[in-house]
């Protein structure tokens, strides 16, 4: 039980970060990066 509440976790943490993003987003869920010009959705 410990395995799959600690392999859960991991899994978890790591997809929460993985997508973090700090921008914010248009009426799409895009933005710009204003850094390099790019433009992307999530």
């Amino acid at each position: 039980m410990k395995l799959i509440y600690s392999l859960f976790l991991a899994f978890t943490l790591s997809a929460s970060s993985a997508t973090a993003h700090g921008g914010g987003t248009d009426g799409n869920g895009c933005h710009t990066n204003h850094k390099t010009g790019g433009y992307h959705c999530h």
